[in-house]
């Protein structure tokens, strides 16, 4: 048991979220909700839908459609996606340097997100990222199948979802409060770091390394 955790720990498996903690995607998600809107005719707030990323895109949709036509506006949302949503995301502060930090110390990245997986792919794809798994339609305690399938021991998130995801697998809750929840709601979630962003991730990774072999 001693030697796979300090395996674990010398090559760890960090897993990532997605929107707003890798990707600023609010611009390239606005411009997707004005399409929807234009296309089906139905009011959205595209300004207020972007304040609140991270769970699946069907409770979104549940605010402005009625309950049967959630999945079918869902399906027209994913369409328009790559035309309207990919190009004008940004890469976070301290996103790439992050997935190079954990690669740098003989780990694997991967990407967990309740983001409809080819859409996250198109993403990493545009913005020249390269994680080594990209794992989509998971969403709080469903992330836990995806980082307990990769050996994930830490996972990083913007959200009080992630923080939950992360301690349904056993996995070290590591939060950003880049999204919409602020650092308390994340700490009182459970998460066992808060940084104020992945700016700060490097750094943090070395120690947590180096005081783990130690």
């Amino acid at each position: 048991m001693v030697h796979m955790a300090s395996t674990r720990v010398s090559a760890p498996t960090v897993g990532f979220d997605l929107d707003m903690t890798l990707i600023d995607s609010r611009p390239g998600i606005h411009a997707c909700y004005v399409a929807l809107a234009e296309r089906t005719g139905t009011y959205i707030d595209a300004d207020l839908a972007v304040t609140r990323l991270g769970p699946p895109l069907t409770e979104e949709m549940a605010h402005w459609f009625p309950a049967e036509q959630v999945p079918a506006v869902a399906d027209l949302y994913r369409e328009l996606y790559p035309a309207y949503a990919i190009a004008g995301t940004l890469a976070m502060p301290g996103a790439r340097e992050a997935i190079t930090a954990v690669r740098a110390a003989g780990g694997r990245a991967v990407v967990v997100t309740a983001k409809w997986e080819p859409n996250a792919k198109l993403h990493m794809e545009h913005l020249g990222m390269a994680p080594d798994a990209v794992i989509g339609n998971l969403w709080a305690e469903q992330k836990a199948v995806a980082l307990r399938e990769h050996g994930a021991s830490v996972y990083v998130g913007d959200h009080v979802g992630d923080v939950r995801g992360a301690r349904t697998a056993e996995a070290l809750s590591v939060a950003v409060p880049t999204g919409p929840c602020s650092a308390a709601e994340l700490t009182a979630a459970g998460a066992d770091v808060v940084l104020a962003d992945l700016t700060e991730f490097p750094e943090w990774l070395a120690g947590y390394l180096s005081a783990a072999r130690a």
